[in-house]
């Protein structure tokens, strides 16, 4: 039986009841807490930094996968891995040195992950895919939440996935940007391990009980 990890994205919550949204996630069948990092530059918006995420750790019971939209993250590595997070991942469009980049965030003790925007292609990959723990696959363009989803992700996912079997990896595929209940089934048949909901998940009448219809839905 496939168990999908399901990942809600912090960024969605409610700043004013943060703890709240916390616990609801520790409380539900959530598997990873998704915290967006965005510093306004790498990205258009600026979402929050290290005192917010020292918060987040504090409370949080589960994995936490913080996924950085900025530039030159390798300033910030050390610092990521003090406040708790288990996976980090960087933009292959902001690491010049992407293998250094990776080995530092592994000598650290984290998991290591590396996104790619829409545009990016995965056979640039192809070279660091065994070095790496994660994969992330923007399905929207970064920066902002509430997009909608962009319909080449499944053949995306596909591709990385065929990727990842004939180089041997034991890559996860991670999926962030637009997931709801209408088309996360089809990117775990595709071969998605982790699917980020932000908006789908914060603005639900019953935040638990979306989380568990996900899981159900894509866990078969």
């Amino acid at each position: 039986m496939k168990n999908t990890i399901i990942a809600p994205s912090v960024l969605a919550a409610d700043f004013a009841n943060l703890q709240r949204d916390i616990e609801m996630i520790n409380n539900s069948e959530a598997d990873w807490f998704h915290i967006d990092i965005m510093d306004g530059v790498f990205v258009p918006n600026i979402s929050f930094g290290m005192p917010v995420l020292a918060a987040i750790a504090k409370h949080a019971k589960k994995t936490i996968d913080v996924h950085l939209m900025i530039v030159d993250p390798d300033r910030y590595i050390k610092t990521f891995a003090d406040l708790g997070a288990n996976y980090l991942t960087v933009h292959y469009e902001a690491c010049p040195h992407l293998h250094r980049t990776i080995q530092a965030i592994k000598a650290e003790g984290m998991k290591a992950g590396v996104v790619l925007n829409p545009h990016t292609s995965v056979d640039l990959l192809e070279d660091v895919i065994n070095d790496l723990d994660m994969v992330l696959l923007m399905s929207v363009n970064p920066g902002f939440g509430g997009q909608s989803f962009i319909e080449n992700t499944y053949d995306k996912v596909r591709k990385l996935k065929a990727l990842i079997e004939r180089k041997g990896a034991s890559t996860l595929i991670e999926i962030d940007g637009g997931v709801t209940n209408k088309n996360a089934a089809q990117l775990v048949e595709a071969g998605a391990d982790a699917l980020v909901a932000g908006s789908f998940v914060f603005n639900a009448e019953n935040p638990i009980q979306t989380i568990a219809d996900l899981k159900k839905l894509t866990s078969k």
